[in-house]
């Protein structure tokens, strides 16, 4: 049955990988590459890449980071579907990725075949992800088994707590929600207290999974 061709576009700065996904993509003959990237700058300034349909990104990427690229793209390119591919199958990576509007999370180490078909399932409306990483989700969504009492946070905390889970600086934090920087930093320290935590990630992970984001 004839298909239309997917378009895809890579954002990878190995060049080593960046050529093994460009091989996958080529040898498709329902893929067409519209670009192959080092950065999400080059991506971005590129007027081809708005023709995209699936675009493959890593993670560690020099510049912007690809977390804080599937947060662009959502915000500019709304139709653009996003899976990543990269070598990180930590929760904090996971989440914050699919947080921001990553649609599929997969592991480099996958087979070409098992690749290329993450790529039709995106654009089927699916959701590709290699096992290990569909484990991980469907671990988080179920019940927790700690008997830690419920986590009350004010309307200040949760505030600052979604605003921690974009990713900005305790600078930016402040400036949208019209306090200092010191402020944030107070009400950070309160929020770890009481959710136990000694970083971003935990917190994100945390308030995630007690549903305070």
């Amino acid at each position: 049955m004839d298909r239309r061709l997917i378009k895809v576009s890579t954002v990878e700065d190995n060049e080593f990988m960046r050529e093994g996904w460009e091989e996958i993509i080529n040898s498709q003959d329902d893929f067409l590459l519209i670009g192959s990237y080092e950065s999400c700058e080059d991506a971005f300034a590129d007027d081809e890449f708005k023709f995209t349909n699936i675009a493959l990104m890593d993670i560690e990427l020099p510049g912007m980071n690809g977390i804080e690229g599937v947060k662009y793209i959502r915000e500019n390119y709304p139709d653009m579907i996003v899976v990543m591919a990269t070598v990180f199958d930590d929760n904090e990576h996971v989440f914050e990725a699919i947080r921001n509007g990553a649609i599929g999370y997969m592991l480099k180490k996958t087979n070409p075949e098992t690749f290329s078909n993450a790529i039709r399932t995106a654009m089927d409306g699916g959701s590709p992800m290699t096992p290990e990483i569909a484990r991980k989700v469907i671990q988080f969504m179920q019940p927790q088994k700690s008997d830690d009492p419920e986590v009350q946070l004010t309307e200040r905390e949760q505030e600052i707590l979604k605003e921690l889970a974009t990713g900005k600086s305790y600078k930016d934090i402040g400036d949208s929600i019209f306090l200092s920087e010191d402020g944030v930093r107070y009400h950070i320290r309160n929020i770890y207290q009481k959710l136990h935590v000694n970083s971003r990630s935990q917190a994100v992970a945390k308030g995630m999974k007690q549903k305070l984001i």
